[in-house]
């Protein structure tokens, strides 16, 4: 009676969508599997696929913002690390790791957390990002919550690693994992592509879907309970970041801005990295093909770049404004990628080309929703490291390298 009733609904949602194709295999599955299928059916967000026919929206106007350089960070640094370990201290804020993505493009299976960039040891990038936060702990006497989001693909052996490995020394207690929500793929028609006999194909809903997600998870409770007012965000892949960095907290909290973002000073003026920006007066990022050469020439008060400083995918966010925002409608991208797909006859194909839709949030129009912003520069060699290629730039090498600069033994 129960499967009936559920049957009804899902029949019901998917004709709403115009999906019911989906259902097409559905007879040859085993009862566990039917269970599965409509349970992610209705976890599932369809009504995001009615924009898979949409153009982004036309970007507003574009003018510098000003940049809290280093020479000033240095000079208030004693005032700014006060006020941002006393904020640890009380509880205030709370670490949150984006760890969905897998280490594919480093030829490993695993999440790429797991992924060992030790020589002559083992050296993880998630002990890495772990040990970085364990010296603000020491430094302040206190450890924040570390929310850690994962996905489908990779939770389950993400949460098992660090249990094993004893999150590498980081108080278990103050740690939380979330899935990220995932969106439904589909093809140039709009209609939803199958993975499985049971199973929609769906990817994570963008790096801007965490607090949503967190929210799904029922963790904003933790929030709520234990009175956290900043959450720094930050990405696996940067393995020399500081993360609730005393001096950075302080220093947003003291500018009374409702996001703090670390930037680094660009490599040249065409380097592959978004730029904090101004966007029709508020807060934003332009991409760095977005760049027109007018304003890769512009210079700001002191003759330098106006637009210089790229975001390395580390803020901190004030949960009130956060609260505002995940009531609002935020937009959703639509991208053409190769989408892995079972064909009308039950075959699995692997595409050599784009051939449909996903839909992602993305975490610069998180940031032009919020009405102010300080970026925050801090030094290129002592805090960014990005690992996303085996060789080359922004590689396995080049991060050693880095950490070997910083006197970090592998």
């Amino acid at each position: 009676m129960e499967e009936n009733m559920e049957m009804t609904e899902v029949k019901q949602k998917l004709e709403k969508y115009g999906q019911s194709h989906v259902l097409r295999f559905y007879d040859e599955l085993s009862e566990n599997e039917k269970q599965d299928f409509l349970k992610q059916i209705m976890d599932t967000d369809l009504s995001v696929v009615a924009q898979y026919g949409k153009k982004a929206d036309a970007r507003g106007e574009f003018t510098p913002i000003r940049t809290m350089q280093k020479d000033e960070i240095e000079t208030r640094q004693d005032e700014f690390r006060k006020i941002g370990a006393d904020a640890i201290r009380e509880g205030k804020t709370a670490a949150l790791l984006l760890a969905g993505g897998m280490g594919t493009r480093l030829g490993s299976d695993n999440p790429k957390g797991m992924y060992n960039i030790g020589l002559t040891k083992e050296v993880f990038i998630f002990q890495r990002l772990i040990e970085n936060l364990l010296d603000v702990v020491n430094e302040v006497g206190s450890a924040p919550r570390l929310f850690i989001m994962t996905s489908e693909k990779n939770n389950d052996a993400t949460v098992a690693f660090l249990k094993e490995k004893k999150y590498f020394g980081y108080p278990e207690e103050k740690v939380s994992f979330f899935k990220q929500e995932m969106a439904p793929a589909c093809d140039y028609d709009g209609h939803l592509y199958l993975e499985e006999k049971g199973k929609l194909a769906t990817s994570p809903n963008g790096n801007a879907g965490w607090y949503s997600s967190l929210i799904k998870a029922g963790l904003d409770e933790i929030i709520r309970k234990e009175g956290i007012e900043w959450v720094n965000v930050f990405a696996v892949d940067n393995v020399l970041q500081r993360i609730c960095d005393p001096c950075f907290i302080g220093a947003t909290i003291d500018a009374q801005v409702e996001c703090g973002a670390k930037v680094v000073r660009k490599a040249a003026p065409d380097e592959k990295v978004g730029v904090m920006c101004l966007e029709d007066g508020r807060p934003s990022i332009v991409e760095y093909y977005e760049l027109s050469d007018e304003m890769m020439e512009a210079k700001d008060e002191k003759g330098e770049p106006a637009y210089n400083f790229g975001v390395i995918l580390n803020y901190l966010f004030k949960v009130e404004a956060l609260d505002r925002i995940v009531r609002q409608s935020m937009p959703l991208h639509v991208v053409e990628k190769k989408i892995p797909y079972l064909d009308e006859n039950g075959n699995f194909i692997k595409p050599t080309e784009p051939n449909g839709y996903k839909f992602e949030q993305l975490v610069l129009d998180l940031i032009h929703m919020l009405d102010s912003c300080l970026p925050y520069e801090v030094e290129r060699e002592k805090e960014f490291a990005p690992i996303k290629n085996p060789t080359g730039v922004d590689s396995v090498e080049s991060a050693r390298e880095l950490c070997r600069k910083n006197g970090i033994e592998l």
